[in-house]
C-alpha cells in the first residue's frame, strides 16, 4: 500500500496536503503531564483495548506502538513524515500511538493530551477529512467520555486548543508568490481573516522549497465549519495568486522558466552530493515545472515524497546506518537519482 505522501493529486494546483487534527481528554483522568508512569502505562493500554475495533469500523489496518520506547531516530523520522509533532518526539514518559498502514490516520495516546487524532491526505480535502475525523471522534467518545465545559468547549492541556480542539491546515507551494515584495503584506491580510501562514521548513528566505502551512489561529469561538471554511478560502486565495504570477512569468519569460527547470532536473538527476538546501530548491523547481506542464516524466512522481525522503532521519532509516554531513549529502543525491523518473 502506498503511504499518503507517495500518492499524487492534481485536482488543485499548488496544494500539497490537507490535515485535520483534534485534541481530546478523558474526563476521568488528569492531563498526561500530571500522571505518573504506572498510571500512564495503564491508561494507554486501556485506550489500546478500547479502540481495538477501530480498524474494522474504518476498514483500515492500524498498528499500535509505545512511542516513547522507539529509538529517537524512528521518532524523528515519523516527525519528518508529519505523523507526530515535536512534543511527541521529546516526551520521555509513556506515550502510545495507533497508526494506519498508509500513515494517513494517527492517534497519539497520552501525549500532551489523552488523544491527539490526526488525518492527513494529499490535495485539498479538508471537508472529507473532517467527516472522517468526526466519525472517529464519536467512536472514541462513546468509549471514553470527553472532558467538556459548556462555556469553554473541550478541555485541553493548552488553552490555545480549547473550544473545538480542531486545527485544520493545508500545505501549499508558493515558489514565485513568496519571492514578491508584497508577500509579507499579503500574509498579514490573510491573518486578519483568522488564518496563520508559516514556512514548513523555516521562515522567510530560509524556507527552502517554498512550502507554507495555512492553519486556523483560534479554536475557541468558532465552529468547526467556520474553521474549515477559513483555512480552505485562504488556501484557494494564495494558490490562485501563485498560479496567476506563474502564468504571467511564463508569458513574459518562457525560455528562462524552462531553462531553470531543466537545469534543476539535470543537477538532481546526476549530482553525487546535494545539500538539503540545494535539493529542496531544485525539487521546488521540478514541482512547479510539472504543475505548469513545462516538463513531463515517464511515470507519475510525488515530488513531496522526495522532499520528505531527503530529510536527515528518513535518509538514515533508508541507509540503515548513522551518517555524517558529507555522507548525508551523498545519500540524498543517490536517493533522488533513484526516485526521480526520466523525462519524456
Amino acid at each position: 500500500m502506498l503511504r499518503w505522501f507517495e500518492q499524487t493529486d492534481d485536482s488543485r494546483t499548488g496544494v500539497i496536503s490537507s490535515r485535520i487534527r483534534l485534541v481530546r481528554n478523558w474526563q476521568d483522568f488528569e492531563f498526561p503531564s500530571k500522571l505518573g508512569e504506572k498510571v500512564s502505562n495503564d491508561l494507554i493500554h486501556q485506550f489500546e483495548f478500547g479502540l481495538k475495533d477501530l480498524g474494522k469500523e474504518e476498514k483500515k489496518t492500524y498498528t499500535f506502538a509505545m512511542l516513547h520506547e522507539l529509538e529517537e531516530l524512528d521518532r524523528m523520522a515519523l516527525k519528518e513524515r508529519r505523523v507526530i509533532n515535536t512534543a511527541a518526539v521529546t516526551k520521555k514518559s509513556p506515550t502510545g500511538i495507533l497508526l494506519s498502514e498508509n500513515e494517513d490516520t494517527g492517534i497519539v495516546l497520552n501525549g500532551e493530551d489523552h488523544f491527539r487524532i490526526q488525518l492527513i491526505r494529499t490535495g485539498l480535502h479538508l471537508d472529507d477529512l473532517w467527516e472522517c475525523a468526526d466519525r472517529i471522534d464519536d467512536y472514541i467518545n462513546e468509549r471514553f467520555a470527553y472532558a467538556f465545559d459548556d462555556r469553554y468547549g473541550y478541555l485541553t492541556a493548552y488553552p490555545t486548543n480549547m473550544g473545538t480542539g480542531l486545527r485544520a491546515s493545508v500545505v501549499v507551494h508558493l515558489p514565485m508568490l513568496s519571492q514578491g515584495k508584497k508577500f509579507s503584506s499579503l500574509l498579514g491580510e490573510i491573518s486578519r481573516f483568522g488564518a496563520a501562514v508559516r514556512g514548513v521548513y523555516g521562515e522567510g528566505d530560509e524556507n527552502y522549497g517554498s512550502l507554507y502551512e495555512i492553519s486556523n489561529q483560534k479554536t475557541l469561538g468558532q465552529t468547526e465549519r467556520e474553521i474549515i471554511d477559513t483555512v480552505t478560502k485562504a488556501a484557494i486565495q494564495l494558490t490562485n495568486q501563485e498560479i496567476a504570477v506563474r502564468k504571467l512569468s511564463l508569458q513574459r519569460h518562457p525560455i528562462e522558466r524552462e531553462d531553470e527547470i531543466y537545469k534543476s532536473y539535470g543537477v538532481l538527476k546526476y549530482a553525487r552530493r546535494l545539500t538539503s538546501r540545494d535539493a529542496m530548491i531544485f525539487l521546488s523547481q521540478i514541482m512547479a515545472g510539472l504543475a505548469d506542464g513545462l516538463i513531463h516524466t515517464e511515470k507519475e512522481v510525488s515530488v513531496f515524497q522526495l522532499m520528505l525522503g531527503i530529510q536527515p532521519a528518513n535518509l538514515q532509516k533508508i541507509t540503515d546506518r548513522p551518517l555524517n554531513k558529507e555522507e548525508l549529502d551523498g545519500a540524498r543525491a543517490e536517493f533522488i537519482r533513484e526516485k526521480l523518473p526520466e523525462l519524456i
